[in-house]
């Protein structure tokens, strides 16, 4: 296993930095501050073919591999979390089901556009009483002839208020519970779709986070993925995918974390020396370095047996519990070092710290990663 990157890799990887800094970090915290989503930069990453990176070239991508969306991921968390996540949840978590299990109509109808970065994409799942049990789905879709009735809620969906795709989950018979579930692509402007409340938020927040409505909404039955009961599994083979994505998201936000405070620790002066001399300082900065290393190889190893078509689900719920516990621990220290400046908003540490919560929580929170690590140690 050779973890090296190609030149096709470290070229990928220098664009990406070069427009991460001059295009995202200089509005990063104005996007962050007005909740504001970045359309103009979106457009941008579209134009530079990000939101293909790993779709085939006959369907608009470049063909990359997982190592090429880590990489893409990892550059955009380091300066802008908020862009970072539009990004995964249209390519890595909604995009996903339609590449991998649509249709050849579909991809050609939905992928393409996504890829190209014409449109932007959302996966809806979560309802208020259906997250880590995803199982327990309340919203119906109701076989009538040619078509489904959608009704229902779901909730905490990124990408709500913009995405042109919808990758919807909802039960045909919630008796069935998982084996009831269908998955179905809505497109905006569909009667009796609607988009509800939009959520405020701790972080990431240039990113929308919303409430979709769906009333007696007719969706084509030539819009589902897959047959019908299959719902559940290509939801879950998304978001197990997914999950490696969202631990490059976290060790990107925190080796952003990491750089501003290398900055810092060397200028900042106490007891008339830079504070980076101080043995305490160096420690810190010595674990966060170590533990964003480790986080990086976890998320490399759980994208390469993805790509051997080897099982990879247990490493991918370790690469993000631990990446995500890693950026949690790296925002911390960053702040504690910069002490008072740090909890203010004239210094990045303190929205690194906001966004870097998220990755805990969203696409498998860090206690379900572990029942997944344990049921595999076990099985």
């Amino acid at each position: 296993m050779d973890f090296s990157l190609t030149e096709d890799q470290r070229m990928l990887q220098q664009m990406v930095r070069d427009f991460a800094a001059n295009e995202l970090e200089p509005v990063a915290a104005q996007i962050d501050e007005s909740e504001e989503f970045p359309a103009e930069n979106v457009k941008k990453m579209g134009e530079l073919g990000l939101f293909g990176v790993t779709i085939a070239e006959e369907y608009g991508g470049s063909g990359g591999d997982s190592i090429h969306l880590l990489l893409v991921t990892e550059e955009i968390a380091r300066v802008c979390g908020s862009t970072s996540t539009i990004y995964l949840a249209s390519l890595s978590l909604a995009c996903y089901p339609i590449y991998k299990f649509g249709t050849e109509e579909q991809k050609r109808r939905f992928v393409v556009p996504l890829a190209g970065g014409e449109k932007l994409a959302c996966f809806a799942l979560t309802e208020s009483g259906a997250g880590s049990d995803a199982a327990a789905l309340e919203a119906t879709a109701v076989p009538q002839g040619d078509s489904y009735l959608v009704n229902g809620s779901k909730i905490f969906i990124t990408n709500g208020a913009e995405a042109d795709v919808i990758v919807l989950f909802a039960t045909t018979d919630k008796s069935l519970r998982h084996r009831g579930i269908v998955a179905l692509v809505v497109e905006k402007g569909m009667p009796g779709f609607s988009v509800g409340k939009e959520e405020r938020k701790l972080g990431i927040r240039g990113s929308s986070t919303t409430e979709l409505v769906f009333e007696d909404c007719r969706v084509p039955a030539q819009n589902r993925l897959g047959e019908e009961g299959q719902g559940f599994r290509i939801a879950m083979g998304a978001i197990d995918s997914s999950r490696i994505t969202v631990a490059a998201q976290a060790v990107g936000i925190a080796q952003g974390a990491l750089d501003a405070l290398l900055g810092y620790a060397k200028e900042r002066q106490q007891f008339g020396r830079p504070i980076a001399d101080f043995q305490a300082v160096q420690w810190m900065l010595a674990d966060m370095a170590t533990a964003i290393d480790a986080a990086r190889f976890l998320s490399y190893r759980a994208a390469y047996l993805k790509d051997q078509g080897l099982a990879f689900v247990k490493e991918a719920a370790m690469a993000k519990v631990f990446a995500a516990e890693a950026a949690m621990a790296a925002t911390s220290k960053a702040i504690q070092i910069h002490g008072g400046y740090g909890y203010t908003k004239d210094y990045p540490v303190e929205r690194y710290f906001r966004d870097a919560k998220i990755t805990e929580i969203y696409e498998g929170t860090s206690e379900m990663q572990r029942t997944t690590v344990a049921r595999h140690l076990l099985a």
